[in-house]
């Protein structure tokens, strides 16, 4: 188990993403449980997916065990009244409204972590940060976090807020917060939630096809890279991709999104086996792609 940030919350290398699931009520507990009997702890959320209708699968599936599990949800987006998109809302007010939403369709009377569920810097920020103070201050939600790609977000909640986590995209393929931000974070005692990690699968088998700023041949060969040191060190791509993520000391925890069983299998054995590249290997595979950068948001 790690530590995330400067919490006193302990999570599990490998994490599940909820956003995923699907509707049966069957398969998404029964894949839920045996995540939680097989080490994983942390369960990842949020009020936008399906209407708010994952966090209520989420809750009823973790209720009988909520108190061995970590649940992390987001808010931050604001389903528009005819049901036909989202707008963002950060205001103190709605955060305030949402969480109680939350809490009753995640059957619990606390969240573990709450996390923005994005950011501009535009936002008005410190009423954003009030509300999750005053939120933790109650007891309804124990820890806060936001969830961003945007280094001058970050920045601001690094200064201003008492954040203890940062969701972010991080893979081979998506290499930009080594540039600055996941050095920051650790120094600052923030932990990484990272997201992305095999790069829609990408990684760990499927077909090369362009991404991000990627070609599909650029893909390839970012694939071909890892399938290759996988071989070499008799480990699956899958563990290949994660171990990539997870030899930076920022990052916690991944987060990888499940819909199958056959899937949360390749799963738990990832979290069983749980290695980080070393930093030749890391830079092996580097090698195989070309370097990439934030260019706004800076």
């Amino acid at each position: 188990m790690n530590q995330l940030g400067k919490s006193d919350l302990y999570v599990s290398p490998l994490s599940f993403g909820c956003m995923s699931l699907g509707e049966n009520a069957t398969t998404y507990k029964d894949l839920l449980r045996k995540a939680a009997d097989a080490g994983i702890n942390y369960f990842d959320t949020a009020d936008l997916y399906q209407k708010g209708l994952n966090e209520l699968y989420v809750g009823e599936a973790l209720r009988p065990i909520r108190k061995d599990v970590i649940i992390a949800t987001k808010v931050g987006n604001q389903w528009r009244a005819d049901g036909n998109g989202w707008d963002w809302n950060p205001h103190k007010e709605y955060i305030l409204k949402s969480v109680e939403q939350s809490l009753k369709r995640l059957k619990t009377d606390y969240i573990d972590l709450y996390q923005l569920h994005g950011g501009t810097i535009e936002d008005p920020i410190d009423d954003t940060i009030a509300a999750f103070e005053l939120l933790k201050q109650q007891g309804k939600i124990r820890w806060y976090g936001i969830s961003s790609i945007r280094p001058n977000v970050i920045r601001e909640y690094i200064e201003r807020s008492g954040i203890v986590s940062v969701m972010m995209q991080y893979s081979l393929l998506d290499h930009r917060p080594e540039e600055e931000l996941l050095d920051l974070l650790h120094e600052q005692g923030i932990g990484v939630i990272c997201r992305g990690a095999i790069a829609q699968g990408l990684l760990a088998g499927k077909a090369a096809d362009g991404y991000l700023q990627y070609t599909d041949g650029e893909v390839a060969r970012a694939a071909k890279a890892v399938a290759k040191l996988a071989d070499e060190a008799g480990l699956g791509q899958l563990d290949v991709a994660l171990g990539y993520v997870w030899a930076h000391p920022a990052v916690a925890t991944a987060v990888l999104g499940v819909r199958t069983a056959a899937q949360l299998d390749g799963a738990i054995q990832a979290l069983r086996l749980a290695t980080p590249l070393s930093k030749q290997q890391r830079d092996e595979l580097r090698q195989s792609v070309r370097s990439f950068r934030y260019e706004a948001h800076r």
